[in-house]
């Protein structure tokens, strides 16, 4: 039996293999966001979840000869590894943000949900892995988890800066999926995004900074009360 495993792991090409690898790092990371009470530490693991991703779209754009994907990984590490965490940084710096990420609902029924989520999407994925033909098709049911997962965090956090990284990380789990499904998306619409993920962050944080001066605060419940009055 031992023999037998051996000579399937041999079989699979190694490019595929880290691919893999990086898909589970990714999902893993995702479960850490989704558990994750410090916003500082939540920016640190979106920069590391885009380094994977980097890491994974350059190994596929070279085993593969898709040119393109190497302008995406390039792109991924500028602004998923470099730009908007620094961003993010200074953001939560000027706004002097200290606290802990407060959630909706406690983290254990959270994870409880998130693997639920994880069982549904390699279910949802499974007939679309079998017709697609990429050599990245076996994490087309991790990237939709991903995405399922920072949806799940987006709509369970309290705070404006924690569902923005969770819209960030669902944008990451997107891309990672369209790689995974079809080598990614056309490069116009990829520099199209990008662009439109700059524009958006600009745009959040003077919203930010217009939330903490009404409210003295970043609790988005603050705007639902001032709304039902």
């Amino acid at each position: 039996m031992s023999a037998v495993n051996a000579s399937l792991i041999h079989a699979i090409p190694l490019s595929s293999q880290v691919i893999n690898l990086c898909a589970a790092i990714m999902l893993l990371l995702g479960f850490a966001m989704l558990a994750q009470r410090r916003v500082l530490t939540l920016i640190n693991l979106f920069m590391l979840q885009g380094l994977v991703l980097f890491i994974s779209t350059l190994i596929v754009a070279l085993t593969t000869s898709q040119s393109h994907l190497l302008w995406s990984a390039g792109l991924t590490l500028l602004l998923k590894v470099i730009a908007l965490p620094l961003i993010l940084h200074r953001l939560i710096r000027r706004l002097s943000v200290k606290w802990d990420i407060e959630t909706l609902l406690n983290i254990p029924t959270i994870m409880l949900i998130g693997i639920a989520l994880v069982v549904i999407a390699f279910n949802v994925a499974q007939p679309i892995s079998q017709l697609s033909g990429t050599i990245t098709r076996a994490t087309i049911g991790i990237a939709l988890a991903c995405v399922l997962l920072a949806f799940l965090m987006m709509i369970t956090r309290s705070k404006a800066v924690p569902q923005v990284i969770a819209f960030l990380a669902m944008e990451n789990g997107l891309f990672f999926a369209a790689t995974s499904a079809t080598y990614g998306m056309p490069m116009v619409v990829e520099l199209g995004i990008a662009l439109d993920v700059m524009v958006g962050m600009v745009i959040l944080g003077v919203f930010f900074f217009q939330i903490r001066q009404q409210f003295d605060s970043l609790d988005i419940r603050h705007m639902e009360r001032n709304k039902e009055q």
